[in-house]
């Protein structure tokens, strides 16, 4: 019998932003998950006050950036369902793109650091490899319509990804 405790589910969103220049905003982050590392900006949902992920996706882009959105500005293009993430929790994650540039640098914060870089440039930045091995092809692939992913982190070389949804653009599958 298995008497380890079942790991947590945490719901969190991230927010793909671009400056005027087509550069995305990403943040070196100085806390975990994710410690030193470059990737969107986001955080977890505040399921206590009922706050929804289109919420969440304003909340963080403000408190992270300065940047003053609405729920309109943002494109739901990715849920993921990651199984056993650094094997301590569970996550599903929402990823938008905002539709709306950011004119400048964010000063940094308690969170870390920001640099703008062209998506040529990601890949040979210091990122999470979940992030190397999936999050910046699904970016590549679908910012524009929407996918829903299952993916198992339980072996860290190899993630095991299963699609379960596609759409297009255009809403086909």
């Amino acid at each position: 019998m298995d008497s380890a405790l079942p790991l947590t589910h945490k719901l969190a969103v991230l927010v793909f932003i671009k400056n005027e220049q087509g550069d995305q905003l990403l943040i070196k982050r100085k806390k975990a998950p994710n410690f030193g590392n470059w990737s969107p900006i986001g955080g977890k949902v505040e399921t206590s006050c009922g706050e929804s992920p289109f919420e969440c996706a304003v909340r963080e882009t403000r408190e992270e950036t300065g940047l003053e959105t609405r729920t309109a500005d943002f494109h739901l293009f990715a849920m993921i369902s990651e199984k056993a993430y650094e094997g301590e929790s569970h996550w599903l994650l929402f990823l938008f793109r905002c539709r709306k540039p950011i004119p400048g640098l964010p000063p940094d914060i308690d969170e870390g650091s920001f640099g703008f870089f062209p998506r040529s440039q990601v890949d040979s930045l210091a990122i999470p490899d979940t992030d190397r091995q999936a999050l910046w092809e699904i970016w590549d692939r679908h910012r524009d319509g929407f996918v829903a992913l299952r993916v198992d982190c339980s072996d860290r070389d190899r993630l095991k990804i299963d699609v379960e949804e596609t759409l297009s653009s255009s809403g086909r599958r």
